[in-house]
């Protein structure tokens, strides 16, 4: 089973605006967006346009 760790971050008012255009473009929720584009960004298998 896979484990979450919640964490807070702190972002530029842009690159938030920014990354909730990109997650309602690709229908998904914010957190999504984020852990897509970290997956894709270190290579992970499995992340692709339909990954959550």
């Amino acid at each position: 089973m896979d484990q979450e760790v919640r964490i807070t971050l702190r972002l530029p008012a842009d690159l938030h605006a920014w990354l909730v255009s990109q997650a309602k473009s690709a229908r998904r929720s914010l957190n999504s967006e984020i852990v897509h584009r970290l997956e894709v960004g270190r290579g992970a298998d499995g992340a692709d346009d339909e990954s959550p």
